[in-house]
């Protein structure tokens, strides 16, 4: 558990290693996912109450849940992995090649450099009983640096990254909060139709 200002953010493991304890455990942890609404992404929602719990279990990501100090309802989400990222030299600056240069593999034929790095893989905000207006966006994210900071501290790494929707309004969101544009990839999901996704990055 961590305590921040206004929030506190939870790592679901601590439900988890409670095991099926009715009240704080699991089945507690299930119940309280399932008020979770997010209409303007529905692949938020279903993460949350499809994934999180197995990729956690799984160790493929974590999910931090973000509740008001005041009230003590859960008010947002974000979701953390490690993934192997390869950028494309051309699409970068000078001074983010030399950076990146310190913690990857540079392949010199194709100027490609490889790492690892922190996905922030999900970051949602509750709308039920109207919770998304008790914390903005900036917020949340602001949330996730702070976990991926303490993740850097303790084992080291640079580059943190996304992947939003084709969008102005979030792409500018994103560029606002110091993310920049590396590339685009078209999504493989088996729920939905092939689309677009931004990938941006920002080193620590």
């Amino acid at each position: 558990m961590s305590v921040r200002d206004n929030y506190t953010m939870i790592n679901i493991r601590e439900y988890l290693a409670l095991g099926t304890d009715e009240e704080v455990g699991e089945p507690a942890l299930v119940r309280m996912l399932s008020d979770f609404s997010c209409p303007k992404n529905p692949d938020v929602e279903y993460f949350l109450k499809k994934n999180a719990i197995e990729f956690t279990k799984k160790n493929q990501s974590v999910t931090y849940l973000v509740f008001s100090n005041d009230e003590g309802e859960l008010i947002g989400y974000f979701s953390i992995a490690l993934k192997p990222l390869t950028v494309r030299g051309e699409t970068v600056s000078n001074t983010v090649k030399r950076k990146l240069l310190r913690i990857s593999e540079l392949d010199e034929k194709s100027q490609t450099y490889t790492m690892s790095a922190y996905l922030i893989a999900q970051l949602g905000k509750n709308f039920a009983e109207g919770r998304n207006n008790r914390i903005t966006g900036a917020e949340m994210l602001e949330l996730a640096w702070s976990v991926i900071e303490e993740m850097q501290y303790m084992g080291g790494g640079m580059v943190v990254f996304l992947e939003t929707n084709n969008d102005d309004k979030l792409l500018k969101y994103y560029n606002n909060n110091r993310f920049s544009q590396f590339d685009t990839r078209q999504t493989t999901s088996k729920e939905q139709e092939s689309h677009e996704l931004v990938q941006l990055l920002r080193l620590l």
